[in-house]
């Protein structure tokens, strides 16, 4: 009456898994459990098909009470296996378990009606009887294809819904395949019913799972069996404002150098000691290693962490050997303790590797204890990260400009486009605290390119580089002037809006310097189509005069630091290198002037031109047009 050929196979891939799942270390959270419980009521689920199909063929020979226990126990661990395959669907996207537990418990509710009609139908046959014929379906049957409906449906609804916030494509189309062959399995039975065939379509969906996310392996440091950094963060992100636990961050001291004296291989065997002995020692803590010497204990709350600490600090005071080697190892230590924190999974995480990388230049020195003010610095940071990640991504970095001032007329004879970007509120955003985060993430790439495309359109609207500005000056940032295209795409941008590239001074730090062969082409192919460079920020750096003689720079700008020094302390030195600068044929620009005095004392020295808050703050690009240009016009 059934054919067993199909599931038979399926309950050894089952088996299969279960066993390797089991043999590797596996982390604490919901989605692994709720995995690992699909995998059980699974391979329960083809057992009782099989068993139960087998019994319901010569059901004469056997109590009837046997009979009904094995067929409702299959039914049940049906209705079952659906809802955890759901579960497992919305787990994966981190939408289950819900925040609202009305709604959670509503979710339960169609299933466990089919679980109670089920464990009825001994009485009252609405799920399936028997009579002399044998097995028959119940005016209830057709529940299990209906409730296997709802679910697979509700589940396409959460990943169009919530799958776009998975970190990889693949993740999504893992979890559609993993859907489609779930609905599949489904039309299957019902056109097959004689083929216990579902539970195979349920074998490949969970396998595909198990490729795609649930691999142990996924989690675990390739030589040691301890949890890696992916771990580290869903296991932040699972226990986030429900458990309070003290973090332990241990940082072997100076990783980089002692890798160095003794080796990378001997490095890694001594690192691979450190997390036996960790995992032997503490087996009531959740233990990672995040690469670079640093490893992460997870305590309970009640356990006594200076304790911890103490023991490991003096345990560092001997050697880490084994027959082939000894090393002689500094750790240095830094606790959190976070009791029922709701602080996202990012904050906390870069709040750790901040305060490690910190710890790690601190030999001999109390543990780092991350208090209060820093998680609030690391909450600014992480707006930071957001506004920028808004503006750029919605084109919203704005174009501010400073006049440029001649020395001897005061007239505005340039400017300087600097980007601003703004918070929720609409407040303005100091390019100091963003700039940084660009550099670092990337996004000034798309940042510089934004500002030079704004302000080339901003021009070509105005006019005003035909109706009295001279020029204006653009930043490039050390990443964005490594571009092998930078070049052609500025050119591009020039000439779709009409600006001769002359027009356009391109501001450079002392940075862009460190690779001579690479600044000459750079510069040289950028010359060659009309742009010409100023260096930004002199005296910050490293650069002397010989260096410069070398680059074809238009202008100097010396940094504000070096300006407000010679105008508090006068010396000789300021004016010999103007004077200097104005031999090799560079103009001299001055930054920070803030009065009058400033100013007179940096025209007197040989400067051409001025910049500051003296002459105005920087403005948006249609308030300077109004100040500056119409002014210009009337004059």
């Amino acid at each position: 009456m059934w054919d067993y050929s199909f599931a038979i196979p399926s309950l050894l891939i089952i088996s299969i898994l279960l066993v390797f799942y089991f043999s590797l270390p596996r982390l604490s959270i919901h989605m692994n459990r709720v995995f690992f419980f699909a995998l059980v009521v699974e391979g329960v689920d083809i057992t009782l098909n099989v068993v139960s199909s087998w019994v319901a063929t010569d059901f004469q020979m056997y109590p009837m009470a046997v009979v009904h226990l094995l067929n409702v126990g299959y039914f049940v661990c049906f209705y079952l296996l659906i809802f955890v395959l759901f579960v497992l669907l919305a787990s994966l996207l981190l939408v289950f378990p819900l925040k609202h537990k009305v709604l959670e418990a509503l979710l339960h509710v169609p299933y466990m009606v089919c679980i109670v009609l089920a464990c009825s139908t001994p009485w009252t046959k609405v799920i399936y009887y028997f009579d002399e014929a044998g097995f028959h379906q119940g005016v209830w049957y057709n529940s299990l294809y209906y409730l296997t409906y709802f679910y697979c449906a509700l589940s396409f609804v959460l990943l169009f819904c919530y799958g776009k916030h998975l970190e990889r494509m693949r993740y999504w189309y893992s979890l559609f395949v993993f859907e489609c062959i779930l609905t599949a399995g489904i039309i299957v039975r019902r056109e097959l019913p004689s083929l216990l065939l579902y539970d195979t379509f349920c074998v490949m969906a969970i396998l595909i799972v198990y490729l795609a996310f649930q691999n142990p392996e996924f989690h675990l440091e390739r030589r040691t069996s301890i949890f890696n950094t992916t771990a580290f963060r869903e296991y932040l992100e699972e226990k986030k404002g429900k458990t309070a636990h003290h973090i332990i961050g241990l940082v072997i001291y100076n990783y980089h150098n002692m890798r160095d004296v003794y080796g990378g291989k001997q490095m890694d065997m001594g690192v691979d000691m450190i997390a036996a002995y960790l995992l032997h020692e503490y087996k009531d803590c959740n233990i990672f290693y995040l690469r670079k010497g640093r490893f992460i204990l997870v305590t309970p709350w009640h356990k006594d962490v200076d304790d911890m600490i103490r023991e490991l600090d003096v345990r560092f005071n001997y050697p880490w050997y084994n027959s082939e080697m000894r090393l002689y190892l500094t750790a240095n230590f830094v606790r959190m303790d976070v009791k029922h924190s709701k602080e996202s999974t990012d904050l906390l995480f870069n709040l750790l590797i901040t305060a490690m990388e910190r710890s790690d230049t601190r030999m001999g020195v109390e543990p780092l204890v991350i208090s209060e003010k820093d998680m609030e610095e690391q909450r600014k940071v992480v707006d930071l990260k957001r506004w920028l990640e808004t503006a750029v991504n919605q084109n919203a970095v704005e174009v501010f400009f400073q006049p440029l001032v001649d020395a001897q007329s005061g007239q505005v004879v340039g400017a300087e486009a600097l980007a601003r970007i703004r918070d929720d509120a609409g407040n303005l955003i100091s390019p100091s605290d963003f700039i940084p985060i660009a550099e670092e993430n990337g996004k000034i790439m798309i940042l510089g390119e934004q500002v030079f495309r704004k302000t080339c359109r901003f021009l070509q609207d105005t006019q005003l580089l035909e109706r009295g500005l001279s020029w204006v000056n653009v930043n490039l940032s050390p990443l964005q002037f490594m571009q092998t295209e930078l070049p052609q795409k500025f050119l591009e941008i020039t000439e779709q809006y009409g600006i001769d590239p002359n027009r356009i001074h391109l501001e450079i730090t002392e940075e862009n310097l460190v690779d001579d062969q690479f600044l000459h082409t750079q510069m040289d192919k950028m010359r060659g189509y009309g742009f010409r460079f100023i260096l930004d920020d002199y005296g910050t750096g490293y650069s002397n005069i010989t260096r410069l003689k070398r680059c074809p720079f238009l202008n100097i700008k010396l940094d504000m630091s070096v300006v407000w020094d010679y105008c508090n302390h006068p010396d000789e030195i300021l004016p010999n290198m103007i004077s200097a600068f104005r031999h090799m044929n560079f103009s001299v620009t001055a930054e920070g002037i803030e009065d009058a005095h400033m100013a007179g004392m940096m025209r007197d020295v040989g400067c051409d031109y001025l910049q500051g808050f003296f002459y105005t703050k920087p403005m948006t690009m249609e308030a300077f047009q109004e100040k500056y240009y119409e002014s210009n016009s009337t004059d």
